[in-house]
């Protein structure tokens, strides 16, 4: 395969620091890309990378109520700015758009008009949009948001990068068959199964782990519930590993059930000590395209149990119904992380299958069949033709 393609532009509607998996997702791609010696454009409104070379900054949306909604869930939207978007895109050989708001919006229409090769990442699961509004059930809303995407983005498209296949299946069963290529975003390397220095604090406890954003799609009340309600409540230590608009929310809620609950956002070393000091990983997230934060447990050796929840790409992780709970009852979750605490020498061995289940998720292999799919999809131009 030639590889003709020299300049990439990568549009990130939402990009800020790294605590949320978009951002992530964008951030890994990026240095990938330059570390394998392209050079690479980013379109964004980070105005904390303002002067850096390579960044064009857009301005971020600034309606009131709106700002303050986005603002409380972590997120900042972006504003079309037309003379800084036409001045990054005006030589690129192939654009990648992340999420399909108004910059991707925008560089797609760009793109179909200017013939230029597009990709665009899947990274927008309705549930996560509409969840904001508190109508995250709402089946009628969730299928607009899909046909109002694939409208402004994804139908100029040559191709659509999914993480998972379930979000593949369940974008297609609102817009029909699209072209694509599911590819996992991956987990960095230094996420592996190895010896750590035990926590202090978590001696003498059974510890169990949740790494996500706190809100109300992740649903951590549902944990917090199943340890009030388990046997062992006294001797488990629960670590919500994230931030969120819910954190306030469930830490009243852990004072009122008494659940021994440390909150904080750790840096990516002291997650790596934190999860090889975990017994069990638990997942209750009822809506999800990749967790992240599972894929790093499992790539540690640490077995989850995780929602069975139907709008959720995660429960595909689990080997089998042990590591597999009834989506938003905490008294099932309760049984399952009594069973785990109650055999140990199985969650050793089932420890080792999981690691020997986890190599689909390395992000070096992942980020090289990004390239891959950049550099097929610029050859073909038409390889996911607009319809």
């Amino acid at each position: 395969m030639t590889k003709e393609v020299k300049k990439i532009a990568v549009v990130c509607d939402v990009l800020g620091k790294e605590n949320n998996g978009t951002t992530i997702a964008a951030m890994n791609l990026i240095r990938s890309l330059k570390e394998k010696g392209y050079e690479v454009k980013v379109i964004c409104n980070d105005e904390e990378r303002r002067g850096e070379e390579g960044y064009y900054i857009v301005p971020e949306l600034k309606i009131p109520i709106v700002k303050e909604i986005l603002h409380r869930n972590g997120v900042k939207l972006s504003v079309v700015d037309k003379r800084v978007m036409d001045d990054a895109l005006s030589d690129v050989d192939h654009v990648h758009v992340m999420i399909p708001f108004a910059l991707g919006g925008y560089a797609s229409k760009y793109c179909h008009e200017h013939n230029v090769s597009l990709t665009a990442g899947f990274h927008a699961q309705a549930e996560n949009f509409t969840s904001h509004l508190g109508m995250m059930h709402c089946d009628f809303l969730n299928r607009l948001f899909y046909k109002y995407i694939y409208r402004n983005v994804y139908r100029y498209t040559d191709c659509i990068h999914y993480p998972t296949q379930f979000i593949k299946e369940e974008f297609e069963s609102v817009v029909g068959e699209t072209k694509g290529e599911v590819i996992s975003n991956g987990v960095n390397g230094i996420f592996s199964k190895k010896e750590v220095p035990p926590i202090a604090r978590y001696q003498g406890k059974f510890v169990i782990l949740n790494i996500g954003r706190l809100c109300a799609e992740k649903n951590q009340s549902v944990l917090i519930k199943a340890v009030a309600r388990s046997k062992y409540k006294d001797k488990i230590q629960l670590v919500l590993a994230g931030a969120g608009p819910d954190r306030k929310k469930l830490m009243q809620l852990a004072n009122k059930l008494g659940v021994n609950v440390e909150n904080e956002f750790y840096s990516r070393s002291e997650l790596v000590d934190i999860i090889n000091n975990a017994d069990l990983y638990c997942h209750p997230s009822e809506m999800e395209i990749e967790a992240i934060g599972c894929m790093e447990a499992i790539r540690c050796g640490v077995v989850p149990v995780i929602s069975d929840s139907k709008k959720s790409a995660t429960s595909k992780f689990a080997l089998d119904e042990k590591s597999l709970f009834i989506n938003d009852d905490a008294d099932d979750l309760a049984r399952k992380i009594d069973y785990w605490i109650e055999h140990e020498e199985e969650r050793k061995e089932y420890s080792l299958r999981y690691l020997s289940s986890a190599t689909a998720f390395d992000q070096a292999y992942c980020m090289d069949k990004m390239e891959e799919m950049i550099l097929k999809t610029h050859e073909g131009k038409k390889y996911g033709e607009a319809v």
